[in-house]
């Protein structure tokens, strides 16, 4: 019985996916429940076929669109529609990415590479580089034990190491500046 009622949650969890979708400046809750879509908390209604792959021909209000998925960005996690020949970006942040918005990580992935901050407080378990170093996006730079967790934080981009102003076993606070470049 234990077993079941696991399993139930767990398709439920991804039955009611929840989504945040943003388009020409404009931010949209986009969930999925018992197989229906839903916008801002309710029903979007349509009619769907599939033409070929990645394009689609949608009814919508009495209104036909010829869609095709014409790009999509994993990095960016942003697809481009193509909606009666005119081009849509559409940018997609799931569960994850907005915890990481909240948590205040989601800005480490953008741009010139000038400090890395503390996420979030904790405690510095190792720093994996060295003054001078140059490292490359995605390289591991040091490693924060945050709730019972351990975060390995990631060079959001290249750049040379300038100064290291923590040490294995310093506590940190949220936003301090760990490593400058």
């Amino acid at each position: 019985m234990a077993v079941d009622s696991k399993a139930t949650i767990f398709e439920q969890s991804i039955i009611q996916t929840m989504y945040k979708v943003t388009t020409n400046h404009h931010e949209f809750n986009v969930s999925f429940h018992d197989n229906k879509i839903h916008l801002n908390d309710n029903q979007f209604e349509w009619d769907l076929s599939s033409l070929k792959e990645n394009n689609f021909h949608v009814i919508k209000d009495d209104v036909s669109y010829n869609v095709e998925v014409a790009g999509f960005d994993t990095e960016t996690k942003e697809i481009i529609f193509k909606i009666n020949g005119r081009k849509y970006p559409v940018k997609v942040q799931d569960k994850l990415d907005l915890l990481l918005a909240k948590l205040g990580m989601d800005k480490m992935a953008s741009g010139k590479v000038n400090d890395v901050k503390a996420p979030m407080p904790g405690l510095i378990l190792s720093i994996e580089v060295n003054e001078g170093q140059e490292v490359k996006k995605g390289d591991p730079l040091l490693i924060l034990e945050a709730m019972k967790m351990e975060n390995v934080i990631k060079a959001p981009g290249d750049g040379t190491v300038k100064s290291i102003s923590a040490s294995k076993g310093d506590s940190v606070e949220k936003n301090q500046v760990i490593i400058q470049f």
